[in-house]
């Protein structure tokens, strides 16, 4: 089924990191913000990496990337998908991220899982010229024994970038 990128990019002028997704969940969509599903781990990695506690209100997230510097979107503008399963993306549209690059200070760019990566890689870096960084997807279709540890672990990159580069 086709469809659409419904969300916002989430940034402002002093945003130093992207987090690409690919495309918004079902639930995400539903609820009108990134990483919506109760059992995605995105935000309670966050939480974890940074010790903050982030509550479940689209101000609160808000807040919570705009004080680490942190912008958020997705490589897809539209696509054909089954359901939200990645593995069944096809036909592939890129988002345009020209704006946000142009208005904030964007260094580095991290994807949630692999798919993401290789979108990115395909349609978004021969544009950009910047490197993306793959970190683990946090969805739970992902539920390997131990994720939790894995992903903290390998998000700790992603706060090591955005530590450094407030300074």
């Amino acid at each position: 089924m086709k469809v659409y990128h419904t969300l916002e990019p989430i940034y402002d002028k002093h945003s130093k990191v992207l987090i690409l997704g690919s495309m918004p969940s079902i639930k995400s969509k539903e609820i009108g913000f990134y990483y919506g599903h109760p059992k995605n781990r995105f935000w309670s990695t966050l939480s974890a990496i940074y010790e903050e506690t982030i509550d479940d209100s689209i101000t609160s997230k808000i807040q919570f990337l705009k004080k680490h510097h942190i912008a958020l979107f997705d490589v897809i503008k539209s696509c054909d998908i089954d359901g939200s399963s990645d593995s069944s993306i096809k036909n592939v549209v890129p988002n345009d991220l020209t704006e946000i690059l142009k208005q904030s200070q964007i260094q580095t760019i991290f994807t949630t899982g692999k798919k993401a990566y290789q979108l990115y890689q395909k349609y978004i870096y021969p544009k950009t010229k910047i490197k993306a960084i793959s970190l683990p997807s946090t969805s739970p279709a992902y539920c390997k024994k131990g994720i939790e540890q894995i992903l903290i672990k390998e998000y700790q990159k992603m706060k090591v970038y955005t530590n450094e580069l407030k300074k």
